[in-house]
């Protein structure tokens, strides 16, 4: 398997324009990285709460979906954003995350954000409950979406699916003590499950940002601030089985 997994994080805003937002992904996905991780909802910005999103919904082999799949191949690379994807009820499609390039898949989101004050599901329909895990250059990699984040229950599927690596795009709201929920959560995602997590969040205002990768001991590999950042970390294969040796919480489970 290969020793090792370059991933670049783009804590970018979207915007309400889908050609603005398609645009910029050329300017992301450029040589240098295996895996490059874009936030939830990057093809089109929600909008003010309980906007209808509907009228932006694309097919996953749409304009979005086709330019991610063609940037990410020029540059050699796997590359993963959100968009909201066409279902069955037109009027409420579903918050979709796309891999696209050397690898492909496609994961819409489990966990509707019902909470906090906020109805998603009054406006996207929610995703099958089975796990998506995507291979890229030899390494397994666990798709989650925001508020997904906040139930151990998928991350630990995700790692009985084989995954090394959980990606979580998110344009996690901000308000009391969220930015903290989110680190914590990414953390301990991380922690309890042995693996390397990628959380790519859209930045403040708007958003909380603090976009960070996580090591299997909990260790932070890369992070950034609230604004708008790029950043890359490279994982490493042998992190991953020494601490598995170390805490071999896996192993130990009594079900």
């Amino acid at each position: 398997m290969g020793d090792q997994l370059r991933i670049r994080v783009h804590q970018w805003a979207s915007g309400l324009d889908p050609a603005a937002n398609r645009a910029r992904l050329a300017e992301g996905v450029t040589p240098g990285a295996d895996l490059v991780v874009f936030p939830e909802a990057f093809a089109r910005d929600f909008g003010e709460a309980g906007s209808d999103v509907s009228e932006f919904a694309e097919a996953v082999d749409g304009p979005f979906a086709g330019e991610l799949a063609r940037t990410a191949d020029a540059a050699s690379c796997t590359a993963v954003a959100g968009m909201f994807e066409v279902a069955d009820d037109p009027a409420r499609p579903f918050n979709t995350l796309v891999a696209a390039g050397g690898s492909t898949a496609t994961y819409r989101k489990i966990h509707l954000y019902d909470s906090f004050g906020y109805r998603e599901s009054d406006r996207i329909t929610g995703g099958a409950t089975e796990p998506v895990v995507v291979e890229v250059a030899r390494w397994q990699v666990g798709l989650m979406t925001c508020y997904d984040l906040r139930f151990p229950e998928l991350a630990r599927r995700l790692v009985d699916a084989g995954a090394d690596v959980i990606v979580v795009p998110a344009a996690w709201l901000p308000g009391d003590r969220k930015v903290a929920h989110w680190r914590t959560l990414l953390a301990a995602r991380a922690i309890e499950n042995t693996c390397f997590v990628v959380g790519a969040a859209q930045p403040e205002p708007r958003y909380c940002g603090h976009s960070a990768i996580y090591g299997p001991m909990g260790e932070v590999l890369g992070e950034a601030a609230g604004g708008e950042a790029t950043f890359e970390a490279v994982l490493d294969r042998g992190d991953l089985d020494a601490t598995r040796r170390t805490n071999p919480s896996l192993a130990n489970r009594r079900l």
